[in-house]
């Protein structure tokens, strides 16, 4: 199963890999096949707020304020979806960035529709 963690070149850490493997990694959203996820390890590496995109074999990590694609790589048209739906709840994701910073799990945020 360690052929499925998703291989960013970008720190995620021994602990975010072993819950990719063990699918603990919290959902936030899903919207036309696009699934985004967030994650903290504690007391890890982490220095700028960021999420997870998985769509059809790809993954790619975007940062919050501002919103741009920081590892990976998406179709272009999933990726101006992520854009246009991470700017609309910028807010919410750096309010779940901070609840993951804090212990506790990310709260989910309404889809694109």
């Amino acid at each position: 199963m360690a052929s499925d963690v998703p291989k960013l070149g970008w720190t995620c850490g021994v602990a975010a890999a072993q819950a990719w493997e063990d699918r603990t990694i919290p959902e936030i959203s899903r919207f036309f096949g696009i699934i985004i996820r967030m994650f903290a390890e504690a007391g890890g590496p982490h220095h700028r707020a960021h999420f997870h995109v998985y769509y059809q074999g790809h993954d790619a990590v975007f940062g919050i304020g501002p919103v741009e694609l920081l590892a990976g790589s998406m179709p272009r048209p999933q990726q101006r979806l992520v854009e246009a739906w991470a700017m609309a709840h910028e807010v919410e994701l750096g309010l779940d960035w901070d609840r993951l910073q804090g212990g506790l799990p990310p709260m989910p945020i309404d889809p694109l529709r």
